[in-house]
């Protein structure tokens, strides 16, 4: 009886025994938050595809804490972390409801939430955030997050890291920071702030990394942030500062990192010598002037200086290459004179050197050849004269800028045997000679740019060899030939420029099947257009002009990227089939003046969508708020040189604008749109369409054969600033509309048939150059000094009207010229006929005057 006694005891006490065993699974409400915060994310990119999102594993089955991106206690099983970073469908711009976050602000275990790079606008959430009590790291960064910082964020004392970079918040900076003895790390780069951080910032006192960059905050640091002792890095970088947080740091004795670096900042770099423990300080991008402070050489742990593009002035001191532990220097883009007299014999050992625009004006200065762990040198702008010394070559460089100078003689074979160098520019200097043939040995080169030289013979075939390269500019050079290099269409370069040389055969457009910049301009190509070229999905921009092409216009709109299409000054003939056109092209620059084209104008031209202004058809990707246009070539330079970036200049594309040939940059090319079909052979009716095209800035017809009138929607064309109609054969007048235009700066509409008034209001009235009128057959107004007549017909009265309005004036002018005469004849013929009695001459009176 005993055995089943103590059987039935154990069954009574098992579900009490169960009841103190730690369950194996996330507690049921915490797994059903995180079930609707997926369902709020799925409805919000109207899709049921988890897998997008990584999410698959996110079901009403499994235990939560074995779910992806959710770390559990191993204890409690309570949710503790969750990295709910980059949730967001590639591809897809499409932000979402910061309340899909609200079933997560119901864990109150959690210790770790990353939620950067999930597009999540609106405000964010302070009730939500009260319930963290135990958060310690919190990153909500490139988001679209807006509004200011909620109060209750201040209040989680246990947070150590927040990040709230890369959003649209707003508060302010008051107050000093010198009193924060225990900073390690603080950043203030690139601002442009609009509003204050809130002074209960200093609640958060362990806080040991606080990031607020590229927000819209402003103003002084708050003085509050004194109290956090324990603070590593503060990074309120692309915001807008004042300077006077300058005026307390220099107490700041245990400091390691200091950036003020793209500020708004004025005035002189405060002593801040006695910062002993500063490791980092950045004051890039502002507007500081004077002389580098002496105090700076007892910063005896200085590891980087960056003093870049300020107003700075003062010889560079010789006791910076005293700094033992200096590794980064960049003092360019200042007015600093180099005192060549001066011996320099470096202390240091650089990692990093930029002294561009330095005034430095001898040979490459020998003493950097002692810098052996040199991995970036930079010395563009100056007056560097001499060969391209040897000793560079050994040195096993990875960038390599030395443009806008006046070096001399050829490069070196050695240069290009090194598997470090990635980042090569000496354009714009006197190099010349024939280009080594070794250049493809050089495996690991990412960027070559030697344009604006003297360089001769043939481009080396060894280029194609080198498999990452991604700008190739050889444009404004001697080159000559029609050998090129061959490139698969998996690794062609993104950039190639081939422009101003003296290159000749067909265009080998086969040659860079993954190009996306192709110019090939100024040079001595022959041969009709590639039938390939289509085949060619990602280009973007071809420039062909000033070449010899013949054949006819080929299909080249159909192609869905293209932006810029010029083929200025060749020899095309034949016509343009209305099939070249289509509503998906992304065309913004169109240049076919100076051809042989006939034809009519096709309609469909008013089709063309990056003309139309409904689409930017700009380079651009969406991150975070803002629409930064992709620039790869200044994101290569700072792949490979680590901390340092440094802008590329890329040529010009030169275009016909407002009658005067100029130069759009390629920085700001994505803002101007232009269809220029001049001096060619065009004939028949200007195309009602083309007043479609409301984002064109430029429209150029002039020299062709067209006749009829100037459509009445130019007035829709709400960008234009120049409109060229000159030397055609049209007639009719100036719409009206064209008064709305308030964007017009050049109406050019002489030698044609033109009659009328032209139009009033608006920027007509301020078109005064009787030369842009000259030379129709009867416009007047107030612009060209010519009265038009008020009794003057209107063009649009018929020629009926005309016979109706003269009958009446002939009948009258019979009636008094008759009336005399008849009375004369009478009177004399009475008198010759005997009857001239006074009865008679009253009767004749009388029936003259009844007729």
């Amino acid at each position: 009886m005993a055995k089943p006694l103590s059987m039935i005891k154990l069954l009574v006490r098992l579900p009490f025994i169960f009841l103190l065993v730690p369950c194996l699974c996330c507690p049921a409400y915490q797994k059903q938050s995180l079930l609707h915060f997926k369902s709020s994310l799925l409805t919000s990119y109207e899709t049921s595809n988890s897998s997008s999102f990584g999410l698959e594993s996110w079901d009403s089955i499994t235990d939560c804490c074995k779910w992806t991106r959710v770390v559990c206690s191993s204890h409690s099983r309570d949710i503790t972390a969750l990295h709910l970073d980059h949730l967001r469908m590639y591809y897809v711009y499409k932000p979402v409801n910061v309340q899909i976050l609200d079933p997560i602000y119901g864990i109150r275990s959690l210790r770790f939430l990353n939620i950067s790079r999930t597009l999540i606008e609106g405000e964010i959430s302070g009730e939500g955030l009260a319930n963290l009590t135990k958060l310690i790291h919190l990153d909500m960064s490139w988001n679209l997050l807006n509004g200011s910082i909620p109060a209750q964020l201040f209040q989680l004392r246990f947070l150590q890291s927040l990040d709230l970079s890369v959003n649209s918040l707003k508060n302010g900076l008051s107050g000093e920071i010198g009193k924060l003895e225990n900073l390690r790390s603080f950043k203030l780069d690139k601002n442009s702030m609009d509003g204050n951080i809130p002074v209960q910032i200093g609640n958060l006192t362990r806080l040991q990394q606080f990031s607020v960059s590229r927000n819209k905050f402003l103003g002084r640091i708050p003085e509050s942030i004194l109290n956090l002792k324990a603070l590593e890095k503060l990074d309120v970088s692309n915001n807008y500062l004042e300077m006077h947080i300058l005026n307390g740091i220099g107490t700041l004795f245990h400091m390691s990192i200091l950036e003020l670096s793209g500020n708004s900042f004025t005035g002189l770099i405060p002593s801040i010598g006695n910062l002993s423990k500063l490791e980092t300080l950045r004051l890039e991008d502002n507007m500081l002037s004077g002389d580098i402070p002496p105090s700076i050489r007892n910063l005896s742990k200085l590891e980087t200086l960056g003093l870049e593009d300020n107003m700075l002035s003062g010889e560079i001191p010789s006791w910076l290459f005293d700094i033992e532990s200096l590794k980064n220097l960049y003092l360019g883009g200042n007015k600093f004179i180099w005192n060549n007299d001066v011996k320099i014999v470096p202390k240091c050992m650089l990692s990093q050197l930029s002294l561009k625009s330095c005034k430095f004006s001898a040979d490459i200065p020998e003493w950097i050849s002692t810098q052996k762990n040199l991995n970036l040198l930079e010395l563009s702008d100056n007056q560097l004269t001499g060969n391209l010394p040897l000793w560079i070559a050994d040195m096993e460089i990875e960038t390599l800028l030395l443009s806008r100078n006046k070096l001399t003689g050829s490069i070196p074979f050695p240069l290009f045997q090194s598997q470090n160098l990635s980042v090569l520019d000496l354009s714009r200097n006197n190099f010349s000679g024939e280009l080594p043939q070794n250049i493809g040995h050089a495996l690991n080169m990412t960027v070559l740019m030697l344009s604006g030289n003297s360089f001769s013979g043939s481009i080396p075939k060894s280029i194609g060899d080198i498999p990452f390269l991604m700008l190739l500019d050889l444009s404004r050079n001697r080159l000559s030939g029609n050998t090129f290099p061959v490139f698969s269409s998996y690794r062609s370069p993104q950039y190639v420029d081939l422009s101003s040389n003296e290159l000749s055969g067909d265009i080998p457009l086969s040659l860079f099947e993954g190009t996306s910049f192709l110019a090939l301009g100024k040079n001595k190509f022959t041969g009709s257009l590639p039938r390939n070229l289509t085949h060619i999905e990602n280009l973007e921009y071809l420039d062909l002009h000033d070449n010899n092409i013949t054949g006819n216009f080929s299909d080249f709109l159909k192609l869905p990227n293209l932006h810029v299409l010029s083929l200025r000054n060749n020899s095309l003939h034949g016509s343009l089939s209305t099939n070249s056109f289509y509503n998906k092209s992304s065309l913004q620059i169109l240049d076919l003046s100076s051809n042989n084209i006939v034809g009519s104008i096709p309609s469909e031209f008013g089709n063309l969508r990056g003309m139309s202004g409904n689409s930017s058809g700009s380079r651009a990707l969406a991150s975070g708020n803002n629409e930064i246009e992709v620039n790869w070539i200044e994101a290569t330079v700072s792949l490979f040189s680590g901390m340092y970036t440094t802008r590329i200049e890329i040529n010009d594309l030169t275009v016909n604008w407002k009658n005067a040939m100029q130069g759009l940059s390629s920085h700001n090319r994505h803002i101007y749109t232009l269809l220029d079909l001049s001096n060619n052979k065009f004939s028949g009716d200007v195309p009602d369409s083309l007043g479609n095209l409301k984002g064109l800035k430029l429209l150029n017809l002039s020299y062709n054969k067209l006749s009829g009138y100037i459509p009445q929607s130019f007035g829709d064309l709400e960008s234009i600033e120049a409109l060229d109609l000159s030397n055609n054969n049209i007639s009719g007048t100036i719409p009206q509309s064209l008064g709305k235009l308030d964007q017009l700066s050049v109406l050019d509409v002489s030698n044609n048939k033109l009659s009328g008034e032209i139009p009033r209001g608006g920027q007509m009235d301020r078109m005064n150059d009787p030369s842009y009128f000259a030379n129709n057959s009867g416009l007047c107004g107030m612009q060209i000094r010519v009265n038009c007549s008020k009794d003057e017909p209107t063009p649009n009265e018929g020629q009926e009207e005309d016979d109706d309005e003269k009958e009446p004036w002939f009948l009258w002018t019979g009636a008094w010229i008759g009336f005399p005469l008849g009375l004369i004849s009478t009177v004399l013929t009475a008198f010759l006929g005997g009857y001239f009695v006074i009865p008679t001459a009253k009767y004749h009176s009388i029936h003259y005057r009844q007729r």
